[in-house]
């Protein structure tokens, strides 16, 4: 039954990040709050399906010319960095305080979808004119790579909206934010693979990985489908009334 609930689980989370660029961050909730492991197993399996989802959607907002290669690349070194940071500092907390943050992350990214605009008022104020410095996206990656590391947020739900609030237009923010999350996926999904035993990986990796990106290959192909401002509110809606409940429960 784990590994049906492994197997539809990423997919459906995978369709989702294929049609909206998130819903990334409830699959730790999936694996430790709902399945019950442990946070490092869980999230060393999340970060695993954020490699592959980042890769295949960075392919594609890069083919649609919607990735600011460069910036990207900057932003990326820091979360790079960060990420490692992130996993270490993870890994000396006790359980209970991870999956705490984890749950409150969760409630945050809710939260923040259900209060952003739409992507036209977005463009509107959208200033990709403005420069930064470089050593500030080098510092912004760190920061946004260490945060999503410690709580397995993955990363679009954190980049891409301080991106736009950088004046970054929006398909751009998420093109880099996809980009980005490789860049944390790599050594947070080494890090937490260390801290668990092989056998805990062995079966259920290949599953979920292959789920996962049949299902953001096939929501990224289908964006028309389905508008996607009604499934980020459903998102949002579900993962905040589930935080608050494993906030209260534990």
């Amino acid at each position: 039954m784990e590994y049906l609930i492994i197997i539809v689980g990423n997919f459906l989370i995978g369709g989702m990040i294929g049609l909206t660029g998130i819903a990334g961050f409830l699959l730790p909730m999936l694996y430790s709050g709902f399945l019950g492991m442990s946070s490092a197993q869980g999230l060393a399996l999340s970060f695993f399906a954020f490699l592959i989802s980042g890769i295949l959607g960075a392919y594609n907002y890069y083919r649609a010319k919607n990735l600011n290669l460069k910036l990207a690349v900057w932003i990326s070194m820091g979360s790079f960095v960060g990420a490692v940071g992130g996993v270490r500092l993870n890994l000396l907390m006790e359980e209970g305080i991870v999956k705490k943050i984890l749950y409150l992350v969760v409630l945050l990214s809710g939260i923040s979808i259900l209060l952003r605009k739409d992507e036209k008022e977005e463009r509107k104020k959208s200033r990709p004119g403005q420069k930064m410095p470089l050593w500030f996206w080098l510092a912004f990656g760190a920061v946004t790579g260490l945060i999503c590391a410690l709580s397995g947020a993955g990363g679009p739900i954190l980049v891409m909206p301080l991106l736009v609030v950088f004046g970054v237009p929006v398909k751009t923010a998420v093109g880099i934010a996809l980009f980005n999350s490789i860049f944390i996926a790599v050594p947070s999904s080494i890090g937490y693979a260390m801290g668990c035993r092989p056998g805990d990986l062995l079966l259920l990796l290949p599953l979920s990985l292959v789920s996962h990106g049949i299902g953001v290959w096939i929501g990224s192909k289908n964006t028309s489908l389905i508008r996607p401002d009604v499934l980020k509110k459903g998102v949002a809606v579900f993962s905040v009334l589930l935080a608050i409940l494993k906030l209260i429960t534990g």
